[in-house]
């Protein structure tokens, strides 16, 4: 897989590094670069690309606003020497975002996860794939099925309670969404506020799930969980 791409960022030492990083990853195919964000605009308006870099903080137009104006959006990686621009990132589902100067190990990460999502989107849609992607604290994570213990829905968002985390991860996703995302045969909702790895419930008992040391309620729409788990 060889991923088309060009970077916009009106700093020419900042496209230097960028072609520098670039050259490292023969996965990449780096097609133009350009220093102002109207001339990547009218490039983009014409040309199909798979991943884009781009600058922030640019004079003529910034590049969050460039990327919302983009009908065909392609995987977007930030680049910003500011840190208070990362929530605009989170809204336009960023992969990554990048603070200069960038290193090249955060640049490979940022890169790796932009193969793996082109991967995942074009995997076969009948497969019971092992992972999602969700976005979460600004960037695209990829979350393995296999550690899910159970998800929680908190209207707009949702937390994902994952083996070995102490924390849940949250990301802006209502529970229907994600449910679509989850192989059926693996997943299933229990109630309006709570999904279920099928195979991480240890038991049911008096219409709770018990999974680790949480349990969780079985609503009066979803009993039929019970009849089909004790089979």
């Amino acid at each position: 897989m060889q991923l088309k791409c060009i970077a916009i960022d009106d700093e020419p030492l900042a496209l230097e590094v960028i072609k520098k990083h670039v050259n490292d990853f023969p996965e990449l195919k780096l097609l133009q670069t350009f220093d102002d964000a109207i001339s990547g605009a009218e490039f983009l308006k014409k040309n199909q690309i798979d991943l884009l870099f781009i600058d922030i903080d640019m004079p003529d137009i910034s590049g969050i606003d460039l990327v919302r104006t983009l009908q065909n959006k392609p995987m977007v990686i930030f680049t910003t020497a500011y840190k208070n621009y990362a929530y605009e990132g989170f809204e336009l589902e960023a992969i990554d975002y990048l603070l200069k100067p960038i290193d090249l190990k955060r640049f490979t990460a940022a890169v790796q996860k932009a193969l793996d999502y082109a991967k995942y989107k074009t995997q076969d849609k009948d497969e019971e794939g092992e992972s999602i992607y969700v976005h979460s604290e600004y960037r695209m994570l990829k979350i393995n099925l296999k550690d899910v213990e159970y998800i929680e829905s908190m209207q707009d968002y949702i937390k994902i309670h994952m083996v070995g985390l102490e924390k849940p991860i949250l990301t802006l996703m209502p529970m229907k969404a994600v449910l679509e995302k989850l192989p059926a045969t693996q997943f299933a909702r229990i109630h309006r506020s709570y999904a279920v790895a099928i195979k991480k419930v240890k038991s049911i008992h008096n219409r709770k799930v018990k999974i680790g040391v949480v349990e969780l309620p079985v609503g009066n729409s979803y009993a039929d969980f019970i009849k089909e788990w004790s089979k």
